[in-house]
């Protein structure tokens, strides 16, 4: 059984690094017309040579803020003009912001909530009327397993996660009657730039050692790789899932104590 999607076109949000950056070049390698979405151009560059390498479809790059509603709205209209429609819609982008629950500002609560929330609401928004009136469409908002076992100290994003997945399921069920599937792919330990940051500033044993450790609490006994988590999304985006809609799955290896 082979994940196609040929014909297609998909915009990612926060594509050019980490799962974004998988997901794309997945997408683009089974075929679809790939729009990558990010903030820094020059970073935009190299994602777009990296997913060209194993492409099959076509490549845009647009770099805008998504927490800016100006801003998407140009980088949405820059897509269609690139590829006439968007077929797939992958909200990807997003950083983990925490801390003790009084020493949240409004200011960062809004900053997260219009990053996390506000983006895929505005994005589904603009791409809803052309998935309806095709009658075929594929959202798939990726959040964390916090949204569904928040624990102390992790907001403000695991509520914001946690409205992402509230949408989800609002989107699978108006979009049912037009063939739009909406579904959430929350992240556990997944390797990717983030951690790679983070081993840089904090640790001086070798990355492999900094994975193995933060492992220990996993099931599975390993961190998941980003390739991992970009198969399922493009299983999601394809027609091999056609009767799944309004789930919120986890690709963490078993880490999370909720299904």
């Amino acid at each position: 059984m082979e994940i196609s999607l040929a014909g297609r076109v998909a915009l990612i949000t926060g594509g050019s690094k980490g799962i974004g950056l998988h997901i794309a070049k997945s997408m683009a390698a089974c075929g679809a017309d790939v729009a990558l979405l990010a903030r820094r151009p020059d970073v935009l560059e190299e994602a777009g040579r990296i997913v060209a390498e194993t492409a099959k479809g076509r490549i845009h790059l647009v770099s805008a803020d998504v927490a800016k509603a100006d801003e998407l709205a140009s980088a949405y209209a820059s897509t269609i003009e690139a590829f006439g429609r968007v077929d797939i819609l992958v909200n990807n982008a997003g950083i983990a912001r925490t801390g003790a629950f009084a020493s949240i500002t409004d200011e960062v609560w809004q900053a997260d909530l219009d990053l996390k929330l506000f983006a895929a609401i505005r994005l589904a928004r603009l791409a809803w009327p052309q998935m309806v009136e095709q009658r075929w469409g594929r959202i798939i908002n990726v959040l964390n397993i916090g949204a569904k076992a928040p624990k102390a100290g992790s907001a403000p994003t695991s509520v914001s996660r946690a409205a992402g997945m509230a949408l989800t399921k609002v989107l699978a069920g108006e979009g049912a009657a037009h063939g739009i599937l909406a579904n959430s792919l929350h992240v556990g330990l997944i390797d990717s730039d983030q951690w790679v940051q983070l081993h840089a500033s904090t640790s001086n044993q070798p990355y492999a050692t900094f994975l193995a450790d933060m492992a220990k609490g996993i099931p599975l006994g390993r961190v998941g790789t980003a390739e991992e988590f970009a198969n399922v999304a493009c299983f999601l985006a394809s027609d091999l899932a056609s009767y799944v809609t309004g789930t919120a799955i986890n690709v963490d290896g078993n880490m999370s104590p909720v299904m």
